[in-house]
């Protein structure tokens, strides 16, 4: 970047620190009703609630409702200087989208991000295919799943317009790593990422042009992320680096998740977002859990959503514009026949994490989660590991009746019956938390919850369960030897490292 770009978005970054220019003030500036308007791609209420001239207004005007401002505001002539707006006879329109980034805490402003101006449906342009996308409901998906622990050296890897770095960085969230790199395929992405950078005030990030893992090859990281290219589209047709790779069917993320493991250090934690294939007469679960366990690390994957061909194509057809034009019902086709070829009944979308903890026997998890979860996942999905990891230790283990459990906090216990009924027909524990499982239980199970505190061995809590409801000790030792594993790897009880 030369000095006078550089210089120009300097003053930039100083005026939109003046104007306010946070999700926050945007959120209160437009109100519930203008802003749920934006969000079906309505601007007219928005316009009425930005008419006002001022400086957040009109970046607000600019950048969101992408419509012109007039030319003598204070703020224009930087944005002309960086490229990020253009003169008009006496207006000025916006050449790239800037948005600010709210941080995952829920505690304020990481910074500010620039890409291509958002086309809306209906208006009459397409994406070019270097088009680069700006935040959206994948990239916050991924910056909420992302472990919070602090490390030294991190990869974003596909990085787009610079939001997963951004929110690396982010200091509510965890120390800032010592070096940051951020890869992608698209050099007009990384040169958009650089201003999103200049303009959020991160120095140093080290941007890399090339496809998957090949520019960064003998480098080690402790924590890779990436929003990869995931959409599975057919081979002909129209291409858009931000969402499709150019390999065959979900193959680029199989590629990802066994390769990834070369360039993680010890201990060190990939995650990703995945679009997988379900493809006729073999489970899901198979099919990913195989790339999982090829990558020779701890795994939790969670399908969060599926949709059927038909929903699926519809979905990116409308992301390119192409719903409404000439060609839409023969591009429909196309997207139809590739998956009728393939033999898929539906396309699974969701997280992958691996942690590199080297074990001889990884642990796996592959499931689905499709209800509502405590966010941002990354403050607790390494107990999510930890617990798989300790479910295993504990179902093999000789000695378990000298284990400590601890009933985990935030377990409720739910008795489901009859009003006035003497004994319930179901005992549920449930999770207020986390991930907000359900587990029914039997009168063991829940005698545990209720007594575990990590302070006693099981051994003698056993026995004394045993003894309050009369029922045979060696069948109460048996029960609890069988289903406490699973309870443990789903987080209702942990384990208590001795000493």
């Amino acid at each position: 970047m030369s000095d006078q770009p550089a210089a120009s978005l300097s003053r930039v970054r100083a005026a939109l620190r003046r104007a306010d220019y946070t999700v926050a003030a945007v959120r209160d500036l437009l109100g519930p009703v203008a802003g749920g308007a934006l969000a079906r791609d309505e601007i007219v209420p928005a316009l009425r609630a930005t008419a006002g001239g001022s400086p957040l207004e009109t970046l607000v005007r600019l950048f969101w409702l992408q419509v012109p401002v007039a030319g003598d505001s204070p703020i224009v002539d930087d944005l002309v200087a960086a490229g990020l707006a253009e003169r008009s006879g006496g207006e000025v329109r916006a050449l790239l989208r800037v948005e600010p980034l709210e941080s995952v805490s829920g505690t304020g402003h990481v910074g500010h991000v620039v890409s291509d101006l958002r086309i809306r449906p209906g208006g009459g342009a397409r994406p070019a295919p270097d088009h680069v996308v700006g935040t959206g409901g994948a990239s916050a998906s991924l910056a909420r799943l992302v472990v919070h622990r602090a490390v030294d050296n991190a990869l974003d890897l596909g990085t787009g317009c610079g939001v997963q770095a951004l929110h690396l960085a982010d200091p509510a969230v965890r120390p800032a790593p010592r070096a940051i790199t951020a890869t992608d395929v698209n050099p007009r992405a990384l040169r958009l990422a650089a201003m999103s950078f200049a303009l959020s005030g991160l120095d140093g990030v080290d941007l890399l042009e090339g496809p998957l893992l090949d520019p960064v090859r003998g480098r080690r990281f402790d924590l890779v992320v990436s929003n990869p290219p995931f959409v599975i589209a057919p081979e002909a047709g129209p291409r858009f680096t931000y969402r499709e790779s150019g390999l065959p069917g979900d193959e680029f993320c199989r590629r990802l998740v066994t390769e990834v493991p070369g360039v993680l250090t010890e201990d060190g934690r990939c995650q990703l977002l995945a679009n997988w294939l379900h493809v006729d007469g073999t489970p899901w679960e198979e099919r990913v859990g195989a790339w999982v366990e090829a990558s020779g690390c701890d795994a939790w994957v969670v399908q969060r959503d599926v949709q059927d061909p038909a929903e699926y194509a519809e979905l990116w057809l409308r992301d390119s514009c192409e719903a409404g034009t000439p060609e839409y019902r023969a591009r429909y086709d196309a997207w139809l026949d590739h998956f009728e070829r393939q033999r898929v009944t539906g396309i699974g979308f969701g997280w992958i994490t691996l942690r590199n903890a080297r074990r001889d026997q990884p642990v796996v998890r592959v499931e689905e989660l499709r209800h509502a979860v405590q966010e941002p996942v990354g403050g607790y999905v390494d107990g999510i590991l930890d617990g798989l990891a300790a479910a295993r230790e504990f179902s093999t283990a000789c000695g378990q009746e000298a284990a400590l459990l601890r009933t985990a906090l935030g377990v409720v216990q739910e008795q489901i019956g009859p009003p006035g009924a003497e004994d319930p027909e179901r005992i549920v524990l449930r999770q207020t938390g986390r991930l907000r499982r359900a587990a029914g239980v039997g009168t063991v199970e829940a005698g545990l919850a209720g007594v575990c505190d990590g302070t006693l061995p099981l051994g003698p809590l056993l026995a004394a369960i045993a003894q309050l409801t009369g029922l045979d000790a060696a069948q109460v030792r048996a029960h609890a030897a069988a289903v406490l594993p699973e309870l443990i790897a789903d987080g209702f009880f942990e384990v208590v490292p001795p000493g």
